[in-house]
């Protein structure tokens, strides 16, 4: 993993990120500007809004992807009235892979994530899976981005710290939405365990910014 930064809050991250992206990251082959192997810690992760002028990011849709999570509904009937983006990830059925909470429903793993730390405080077995790789042929239309989640408790401040493993994340839409709803989870856990929570950290093996949103802060103070 690369270098781990420090940053008080979410927006401090995408606001770093997105320059970094910009000035640093390499152009694909695929449309995209890319960083590799990201390593951010964000202190205050219930700070999880992000109020950037020129990104415009909903914090409403952000909520209906969380409470979509908590249905643990594979189901994108209901999400797609909001993200049209989601009817183009599944191959007819409306169900998709990346509904998360579905995925940690899966055997119970996060409820077993919660009762090992309930039994082990020092445990390092508090994770669940998201990505399969049994299961990639299932993966035509839709393939988790999101690898692996984990929970541990700081030994020192019996805080819970959470860690959120992602194979490619698109820092306008993917990054903004993502740890708005891993921050609302560790916040969920933490409360199970009635510990607060401590830091979030997030590792994106590709951090990328899309073609069409090179410009977006440029246009937006119009010095393009």
């Amino acid at each position: 993993m690369g270098q781990q930064l420090y940053f008080l809050n979410a927006q401090e991250a995408f606001e770093y990120f997105y320059d970094e992206i910009n000035s640093k990251g390499i152009n694909t082959n695929i449309g995209t500007r890319a960083l590799y192997n990201v390593n951010i810690c964000i202190l205050r992760p219930k700070d999880r809004l992000i109020k950037t002028e020129w990104r415009k990011w909903n914090e409403k849709y952000a909520e209906r992807e969380w409470q979509w999570y908590l249905s643990q509904n594979r189901s994108v009937e209901e999400i797609k009235k909001y993200a049209p983006t989601w009817d183009k990830m599944h191959g007819g059925d409306n169900l998709v892979n990346s509904n998360y909470g579905w995925q940690w429903g899966r055997n119970n793993q996060l409820d077993k994530c919660i009762e090992q730390l309930k039994q082990n405080p020092n445990t390092r077995q508090a994770w669940f899976s998201i990505f399969d790789g049994k299961e990639k042929d299932e993966y035509k239309y839709d393939t988790p981005c999101t690898m692996c989640v984990g929970f541990d408790i700081h030994p020192k401040t019996r805080e819970l710290n959470m860690t959120v493993i992602m194979r490619s994340n698109d820092l306008i839409y993917g990054f903004c939405n993502d740890q708005y709803c891993f921050s609302k989870l560790q916040e969920l856990v933490a409360h199970e365990l009635n510990i607060p929570m401590g830091n979030y950290h997030h590792f994106a093996h590709d951090l990328h910014i899309y073609e069409k949103h090179y410009n977006l802060k440029t246009k937006y103070y119009g010095y393009e």
